[in-house]
């Protein structure tokens, strides 16, 4: 089991326990950053949970792994919403509350997965708690979530919070090894990627990564001199790239993050972008702690404005006086 996920030991070993014992806690919050592998281990978890093969778990050729490979297993419920931003509570009542009062179709539990948990309203939490509080003794609820501090400490106090960590460079590089990737742009990947093996994936397969990080750096070195019309046209052509635009965002935290770091420490071999060093040393003279800091949380905020569907523009243009400003 989870043979083909790199990395989180701890969380591997919590599953293969919680099987081994069979002591299924009824809900489980994965959560981490977006690429580390949340929805693999849970979908690598249901698979064994409802695997009906003899011996190890899971068989990968019984019915019920046949049905998860193909992403219809009927009591493996993903829960949707129908809108991007948020998770209402109609979504939770209606996907969740209500079927899992319906016994599995076939299986000894019924699992629901919940993507993106993090986007659900406060009164969706609430309806979600009733079901925690008394859970049917074979269901058993998955939230993946960016954010587990975005729950209700009544959510979290009825589940098992599992955080999902980033892997070692050397992991990286091994996942990474059968791609055929130079070695710059290989070494490149591993550095940008901080752990990250599905954001690492995504560039390996992106054929436009080394120009759209040529041109961030290039608006990095230049975010002083350059008036705002000018940073907004760099920020639109970057939109014909197949990396979405919070990649980007990453890339430009990344580099103010070495901005900080040399600042406190004056030490250039910590650095992510070592090949930036002479950019990095005047954006850190130039900037105060509390300037790096805001700018900072400014990356983030912008981050939340797009995933909740604010004006893409506008968002972009905040973010760029922020790093003007300061």
């Amino acid at each position: 089991m989870f043979e083909q996920i790199i990395g989180n030991e701890h969380i591997k070993e919590f599953f293969v326990h919680a099987l081994e014992q069979q002591k299924v806690p009824h809900a489980c919050i994965l959560s981490g950053e977006d690429g580390l592998g949340k929805r693999l281990f849970a979908e690598e978890f249901s698979k064994a949970l409802q695997c009906e093969g003899s011996g190890a778990k899971p068989c990968g050729k019984c019915r019920s792994c046949l049905q998860m490979a193909g992403h219809n297993h009927p009591d493996v419920i993903y829960v949707g919403h129908e809108k991007p931003a948020s998770i209402g509570v109609d979504d939770i009542r209606r996907g969740l509350n209500q079927d899992i009062l319906i016994r599995p179709y076939q299986s000894a539990h019924k699992v629901y997965i919940v993507d993106e948990a993090e986007k659900m309203t406060i009164q969706a939490q609430n309806a979600l708690l009733k079901t925690l509080e008394e859970p049917p003794g074979y269901g058993v609820i998955l939230l993946l979530s960016e954010n587990a501090e975005s729950f209700l400490p009544t959510i979290l106090s009825r589940a098992v919070v599992l955080n999902l960590k980033p892997v070692l460079d050397s992991q990286l590089r091994g996942a990474l090894a059968g791609l055929g990737l130079q070695e710059d742009k290989l070494e490149t990947i591993v550095r940008f990627a901080g752990g990250n093996i599905g954001k690492a994936r995504k560039m390996a397969e992106s054929e436009s990564f080394s120009v759209m990080m040529s041109r961030i750096l290039q608006l990095l070195r230049n975010v002083r001199k350059m008036d705002l019309e000018q940073l907004l046209e760099t920020i639109r052509s970057l939109e014909e790239y197949k990396l979405q635009v919070k990649d980007c965002i990453d890339f430009m935290e990344r580099w103010y993050r070495d901005v900080l770091l040399f600042k406190a420490t004056n030490d250039m071999n910590l650095l992510v972008f070592k090949d930036e060093f002479r950019y990095i040393r005047q954006e850190a003279q130039i900037c105060s702690f509390p300037g790096i800091e805001t700018i900072l949380e400014g990356m983030e905020t912008a981050k939340r404005r797009l995933d909740a569907n604010v004006n893409y523009e506008l968002t972009m243009e905040l973010m760029l006086l922020t790093i003007q400003e300061n």
